[in-house]
C-alpha cells in the first residue's frame, strides 16, 4: 500500500499534521498512519497510549469533527491509524481551509477558497442569485442572437412565444424569480456594473510584452464579446496573408478561425469571474490569450493535449453555451485548437498554466523556431518566480537520478520532514522533478530526477 490520494504516513506525531486531517475531511477522506516511515515500514510508537487519549480531543477541539483513532500492531510494533471521513460541509483549522489534492496538502485562499465554499454548499459561482439584478438588465438583442445561434445546431429548447423571463427560466438562469450570475455574464446590458472584470483587452505588441503599439478594451456580455473580439481582431489587429493559385489572388487568415474562436470561448466560459480581465496579446509572429482561473485539481497541462473529461468551472454558463452550439461538453476545446493549427501547417500551440490562470499561444505560419523557443523561455521565467530558494537549491543538486537519502546528504539536510516539505514536495508539485517509479511513490528503490521542465529551469537559473 503506497502513499496516495487518501493515504499518508508519518513517523511520529506533530500538531501540524492536523492540516492533513483537515485536507482529508474537505476532500475525499483518507487515513493517516502515525508510526510508519516514508517506505511504509512500521517504526513503533513509544507514546502510543498518550496519543490514543490526546488525538481525538485535539481533532475535535481544533476542527469540530470526529475521527476514528485506532491502535494497530505489526510484528510487535505499535502504530496508530487515524481514519478521516469526507465532510459535506467545509472544515477549517483555526480559520484556515486545507484540501487534499493527489498526494499533497494545499491551503485554499482567495478565489480557490471561494469556489470551494460554494461547492460545499452545492453551488458554483455562476449558479448564485444576483440580487442586485432585474429582468430590465437583460439585453434582449443578445438573447435573440443566442437563440438564433442555438437553432442552427438543433440543441435549443422550444422557446417560441415565450417571454424573456420564461426563456431565461427554461435555460436554468433564474431561481426563485431572480437572475443568476450566469444570466448576467451571458446577456446583461452592462455586466461590468455587477462584476468589474468583464473585459477583453487586446494589445498589439512589437518584439516583447513591454513594447505596446496600441490596444482596445472591449466590455459586454459573453454573446457580445464572442462576436466583437473576433471583429476587432480582423479589423485592426490581424492581416490576411496572400497566396496565389495561378493568376487568382487568395487571402487567407493568419490564424485558423476555429482555433481563435476556441481560444476565446475557453477564456470566456471557463475563466474565474472573480479575478482580472481577459488579456489578448498580438505580436508580429504569434498571438496569446490569458484568462484568470487555474485548472481543476483533477486536470493537468498534459491532460489538455489529449482527450479528457469536461470539468467546467461555470457549468451553468457552459450548458447555455452548449445549447447555443458555441461549445461541446467533451473537453475537446484545446484539442480543436491543436488540430486546427496542425491542419494549417502552423507550429504547435503552447498551452500553459501560469500566474493563476491559463494561457494559449499560437504561432504564425513561418514563425521561426527561435520565436517558439522565446515564448517557452518566457513561460519558464514566469515559473521561476514561483520557485522558492529551497527548490532552486534542489534543482542544482540533482545531476543524475538520486534517492532521498543521497539528496539529503548532498544538500546537508538532516531533517527528513524539512527536506520533504520544503524541497522535494514543492518541486514535484511544480513538475520540475519526477519519480523514477511513479506508480510506487514510497518504494525503497525510489529515485528522483529532473523533468524536461526542470532541466530548462535549471539552465535558466544558471
Amino acid at each position: 500500500m503506497s502513499e496516495r490520494q487518501n493515504i499518508e504516513w508519518k513517523q511520529s506525531w506533530h500538531d501540524d499534521y492536523l492540516k492533513w486531517i483537515c485536507g482529508f475531511a474537505n476532500a475525499q477522506g483518507g487515513t493517516i498512519y502515525i508510526g510508519k516511515d516514508d517506505d511504509g515500514n512500521v517504526t513503533h510508537l513509544d507514546n502510543y497510549q498518550k496519543l490514543l487519549e490526546d488525538l481525538p480531543n485535539k481533532i475535535r477541539n481544533a476542527m469540530g469533527i470526529i475521527c476514528d483513532v485506532n491502535l494497530q500492531e505489526e510484528s510487535g510494533s505499535k502504530y496508530i491509524e487515524i481514519k478521516v471521513q469526507p465532510y459535506s460541509v467545509p472544515v477549517s483549522l483555526r480559520g484556515r481551509y486545507y484540501y487534499r489534492s493527489g498526494s499533497t496538502k494545499m491551503e485554499l485562499t482567495g478565489v480557490e477558497l471561494n469556489e470551494f465554499l460554494l461547492k460545499k454548499a452545492g453551488k458554483t459561482w455562476d449558479d448564485v442569485i444576483e440580487e442586485r439584478a432585474s429582468i430590465n438588465d437583460i439585453d434582449t438583442n443578445s438573447l435573440e442572437q443566442f437563440i438564433q445561434d442555438g437553432l442552427k445546431y438543433g440543441r435549443m429548447p422550444d422557446v417560441d412565444g415565450l417571454s424573456t423571463f420564461q426563456i431565461l427560466e427554461k435555460l436554468n438562469l433564474i431561481e426563485k424569480g431572480q437572475l443568476k450570475r450566469a444570466a448576467i455574464i451571458l446577456f446583461a446590458k452592462d455586466p461590468n456594473k455587477f462584476y468589474p472584470s468583464i473585459q477583453v483587452r487586446i494589445g498589439r505588441f512589437v518584439k516583447d510584452s513591454t513594447d505596446l503599439r496600441f490596444h482596445e478594451i472591449l466590455e459586454g456580455n459573453l454573446v457580445y464579446l464572442l462576436k466583437e473580439v473576433q471583429a476587432q481582431l480582423n479589423y485592426k489587429f490581424l492581416t490576411k496573408r496572400i497566396e496565389f493559385e495561378g493568376m487568382r489572388r487568395l487571402e487567407k487568415d493568419e490564424y485558423p478561425i476555429v482555433a481563435l474562436r476556441e481560444m476565446l470561448l475557453n477564456a470566456l466560459v471557463h475563466r474565474s469571474y472573480m479575478g482580472a480581465h481577459t488579456q489578448m496579446r498580438v505580436y508580429d509572429d504569434r498571438i496569446s490569450l490569458w484568462n484568470v482561473g487555474k485548472l481543476p485539481n483533477e486536470l493537468t497541462e498534459a491532460d489538455l493535449l489529449k482527450p479528457h473529461s469536461s470539468l467546467p468551472r461555470n457549468p451553468i454558463i457552459a450548458h447555455a453555451c452548449f445549447l447555443a452550439g458555441y461549445i461541446d461538453t467533451w473537453g475537446s476545446g484545446t484539442l480543436k485548437i491543436i488540430e486546427a493549427c496542425k491542419k494549417e501547417g502552423l507550429p504547435e500551440p503552447v498551452i500553459k498554466e501560469m500566474q493563476g490562470g491559463m494561457e494559449v499561444t499560437m504561432f504564425k505560419l513561418g514563425a521561426s523556431e527561435q520565436a517558439t523557443q522565446q515564448v517557452t523561455q518566457q513561460v519558464t521565467q514566469q515559473v521561476t518566480q514561483q520557485v522558492t530558494q529551497q527548490v532552486q537549491t534542489l534543482l542544482e543538486a540533482i545531476g543524475t537520478e538520486l534517492n532521498r537519502k543521497d539528496l539529503q546528504e548532498k544538500l546537508g539536510l538532516a531533517d527528513r520532514e524539512n527536506f520533504r516539505a520544503n524541497y522535494l514536495q514543492p518541486a514535484l508539485e511544480l513538475g520540475l522533478v519526477e519519480m523514477t517509479i511513479p506508480d510506487k511513490p514510497k518504494s525503497s528503490k525510489q529515485k528522483y530526477r529532473l523533468t524536461e521542465k526542470g532541466k530548462d529551469l535549471k539552465q535558466t537559473l544558471k
